[in-house]
C-alpha cells in the first residue's frame, strides 16, 4: 500500500504580494515582492516522502540550515535581502528528518524535483545515491548566466549531484497531456505544471483518493480555489492555465491538494481531505 509522508525541512516567510500577485506587469509584481510591508505568516517548507512498494520517492529535498551562515544567499540579490526570511534548524533539515524514520541517505530511490528553488533543493546533500529527475529547462535556468539573478543558487548544490531529466509522453491523465511515469506501475507520475517557474513540475500519487504534490503552484489550496496566481509566476495566463487543469483534474476524481508551503497541506492529508468528489470548477 502506498503512504505519503509530509516532512517539514523548517519554516519560511514571505511578502504577501508573493503568495498572491499585486500590481500590473511583471516589474511591479517585483516591486510589491521586494517592498510591501504586508508579511505572510511563517509557513512551512514541505518535502513528501512516498513509500510505494517499488522503493521511497521523495518530492523536492527542503531547505538548509545554511542559510542563516553569512554569504550562504548573495547579499547582491534584493529576494533575499528583502523579501524572504528563514527558519531552519540542523535537526529540521531533510537528514535528520529521514533517520528519525529509519532512513539512510541511499535508501531513497527515486527524487523528484518540483523546481530548483533554494527551499526546495537545499537539502539535495541528504540524498546521496538516489535517481534525481528535473525538468531540462529548469536546470538550464538555474545554471544559465540569469540563474543566480533569478534567485537559483546552483553553486550550492553537490559536486556530485547529476539529476536525470523529465522526459514527457503523450500518455494523458486528465486535463494533462503529457505525463512521466515515476513507477513501474505507472501509479506515481510527473505531470507539467508551469507557472511559479516556467517549467515546474508536480507529482500525481493516483489511488482512492489521489494526491497532487504541487510543489508552488499555489502558495495554499484557498489561493487555488480563489484563483490567485503567485508573484513570483513570470508568466500569469501560463499559471491560471496550470491552476484550470488542476481543478479539472479534481472534477474528475478525488483530489489532496498538497502545495509546499500550505499551512494546511499536513493535516488536508492525514485526514484525505479532498478538493471533492465533484470537485471544484473555475
Amino acid at each position: 500500500m502506498t503512504k505519503i509522508h509530509a516532512i517539514s525541512t523548517g519554516l519560511v516567510q514571505v511578502r504577501n504580494a508573493q503568495r498572491e500577485a499585486r500590481g500590473r506587469g511583471q516589474a511591479a509584481r517585483v516591486g510589491h515582492m521586494l517592498f510591501d510591508a504586508d508579511w505572510s505568516e511563517w509557513l512551512p517548507v514541505h518535502v513528501w516522502l512516498i513509500e510505494h512498494d517499488e522503493g521511497l520517492i521523495l518530492v523536492d529535498t527542503g531547505e538548509t540550515s545554511r542559510v542563516h551562515e553569512r554569504g550562504y544567499h548573495p547579499r547582491w540579490n534584493p529576494f533575499f535581502r528583502r523579501a524572504v526570511h528563514f527558519s531552519v534548524h540542523p535537526e529540521d533539515e531533510l537528514g535528520p528528518q529521514l533517520r528519525a524514520r529509519g532512513i539512510g541517505p541511499r535508501d531513497v530511490n527515486t527524487v523528484v524535483l518540483t523546481h530548483l528553488h533554494t527551499d526546495h533543493a537545499g537539502g539535495l546533500f541528504h540524498v546521496t545515491g538516489s535517481r534525481s529527475l528535473v525538468a531540462a529547462g529548469e536546470f538550464k535556468a538555474a545554471t544559465g548566466a540569469a540563474g543566480r539573478i533569478m534567485g537559483y543558487l546552483p553553486h550550492r548544490w553537490p559536486k556530485w549531484w547529476q539529476p536525470e531529466f523529465i522526459r514527457f509522453d503523450r500518455r494523458q491523465i486528465g486535463p494533462f497531456d503529457e505525463t512521466m511515469p515515476v513507477t513501474k506501475r505507472g501509479d506515481v507520475l510527473i505531470v507539467p505544471t508551469p507557472g511559479h517557474t516556467p517549467h515546474h513540475v508536480s507529482v500525481l500519487v493516483l489511488g482512492e483518493p489521489s494526491y497532487f504534490l504541487a510543489g508552488d503552484t499555489s502558495y495554499s489550496q484557498d489561493l487555488l480555489l480563489a484563483g490567485k496566481v503567485d508573484g513570483v509566476s513570470p508568466n500569469q495566463r501560463v499559471a491560471r492555465e496550470t491552476h484550470t487543469r488542476i481543478l479539472r483534474l479534481a472534477a474528475e476524481r478525488p483530489l489532496v491538494y498538497l502545495p509546499s508551503h500550505d499551512l494546511q497541506s499536513a493535516s488536508r492529508l492525514a485526514g484525505q481531505r479532498v478538493l471533492g468528489v465533484a470537485g471544484p470548477r473555475p
